[in-house]
């Protein structure tokens, strides 16, 4: 399976791939951020996003796109960049039929590390270590995009297992029984 990882921002828009399946060796095609000048205008800043992203997804072809999940910050401004940023990755991606997967940022460091309030070193040393790398991706944005990408592969596995058994489940659920009905004018 082979990954693009997005870590969505306006200013830096971590992006990694990665290729592999769950319990092997994985490896890393590519690594980078997508930049905008913060001074630019906003319309020109998602432009330069999709434009990077869509040379991101042109040279490296990826089956499934892997983005973080935008939560609450207290910082409204950034927290909104964050969310514009994902949207363009999602539509990139949803342009070209490819599968969107969204993982929370604890997701990811608790599949990565172990735990989920890891902090951001601990998930570019564990980047670094399994994928083999001589050092830890710069900026931190990168190495997390790496990360969402090894999230999915990971998880992925254990997911569509739980969805086929669902549905299963579904299959074979007998139907309540209608009630019968009461016959009129008999006694027994």
């Amino acid at each position: 399976m082979r990954v693009l990882g997005v870590d969505p921002g306006l200013t830096r828009c971590g992006v990694g791939v990665v290729e592999g399946v769950a319990g092997r060796p994985l490896t890393m095609l590519g690594v980078g951020v997508v930049r905008t000048p913060a001074d630019a205008d906003l319309g020109h800043r998602l432009v330069a996003v999709e434009q990077g992203l869509e040379r991101w997804l042109d040279e490296h072809r990826p089956e499934v796109v892997a983005v973080e999940r935008v939560f609450s910050q207290h910082n409204v401004r950034t927290v909104m960049g964050t969310a514009q940023a994902s949207a363009v990755a999602i539509l990139c991606a949803s342009r070209r039929g490819i599968p969107v997967v969204l993982h929370t940022p604890s997701e990811v460091k608790a599949a990565v590390t172990g735990s989920g309030r890891a902090e951001k070193a601990q998930v570019g040393a564990m980047v670094t270590r399994l994928l083999r790398l001589d050092a830890p991706p710069k900026p931190a944005d990168a190495a997390d995009a790496l990360a969402l990408a090894i999230c999915h592969i990971w998880r992925a596995p254990a997911q569509n297992r739980l969805q086929r058994a669902a549905a299963l489940h579904a299959s074979r659920t007998p139907r309540a029984p209608h009630a019968p009905r009461a016959s009129k004018g008999r006694t027994t």
